[in-house]
């Protein structure tokens, strides 16, 4: 691992997730490019008459200077660090950034989202997981000292989910983790015998090349199983394939990846299928 982007806006939670991404830092000698998202108006930015030339300039020499006293920070010393300022939000655009630096993960804060504002709105983090391509750090709350050195990997063992599977193995190797692989058992229509899911399981694994022992855990949802699982076995974190489903088709079908975003309480990193 040799870049990280973390995504901020000032608040609590980006704080949070900047002092995260620096324990990475140091731990694997990686560079931190910190981006802050202006919500400008595109037909702002682009106006022909030039009529709001002062108010823009205005509005991103003072996000510089935020950004600027935001990443004066004693727990950055030594680390390599570069800002980075986007005229407007738009979280598909973060995956143009991490092209263009090669950045291999993109970190972020969120307090989680719930109820109305999860259905209809979702969490600055959804977007974030819905959109990018390379692996999503979400940091819940204040982390002191973040070291992954052990985190859950579930899947429901689908072959569109090998991509997601070989990241998370890579991330892992690139951080020095121990993945624990897991599969959730659910009642009624999904339910499997142990017998069906290890069949379904090692036919998985022999498509991935990868000889890794598999967890089964019995629970009554797929998020709660993971999520009670990840408390079982002490995990420093979560780690799952995101469909990154939009528009209607995340309305009705939602997303595991994205709920056990909002709801857990340690760190998930994502994976999009």
């Amino acid at each position: 691992m040799k870049k990280i982007i973390v995504l901020t806006d000032f608040s609590k939670p980006s704080e949070n997730a900047l002092k995260a991404a620096a324990d990475l830092a140091k731990k694997h000698d990686v560079e931190l490019f910190v981006v802050h998202m202006l919500e400008l108006n595109q037909a702002i930015l682009t106006s022909p008459d030039g009529m709001y030339i002062e108010q823009t300039v205005f509005l991103v020499k003072l996000a510089e200077k935020n950004l600027e006293e935001f990443l004066q920070k004693p727990y950055l010393d030594g680390i390599k660090v570069t800002p980075v300022i986007k005229h407007y939000k738009v979280y598909s655009e973060l995956d143009a950034i991490a092209e263009e630096h090669n950045a291999d993960l993109i970190v972020m804060g969120s307090n989680g989202s719930s109820g109305f504002e999860e259905i209809f709105i979702g969490s600055n983090a959804e977007k974030v997981v819905r959109n990018a391509t390379v692996p999503v750090l979400v940091i819940k709350g204040e982390v002191n000292g973040l070291s992954i050195d052990r985190f859950v990997f579930a899947c429901d063992f689908n072959d569109d989910n090998l991509p997601a599977f070989q990241k998370a193995r890579e991330f892992a190797d690139m951080i020095n983790a121990k993945m624990e692989v897991v599969f959730i058992n659910t009642p009624n229509d999904a339910f499997m015998s142990n017998r069906d899911a290890y069949q379904k399981i090692n036919k998985f694994l022999t498509k991935a090349n990868a000889a890794v022992q598999v967890e089964i855990y019995n629970d009554y949802s797929v998020e709660q199983g993971i999520l009670n699982y990840g408390n079982t076995i002490l995990a420093d974190a979560i780690a799952m394939p995101t469909h990154g489903r939009k528009g209607i088709s995340h309305l009705f079908n939602g997303s595991i990846g994205e709920d056990v975003v909002n709801h857990a309480r340690i760190p998930v990193i994502t994976f999009k299928i």
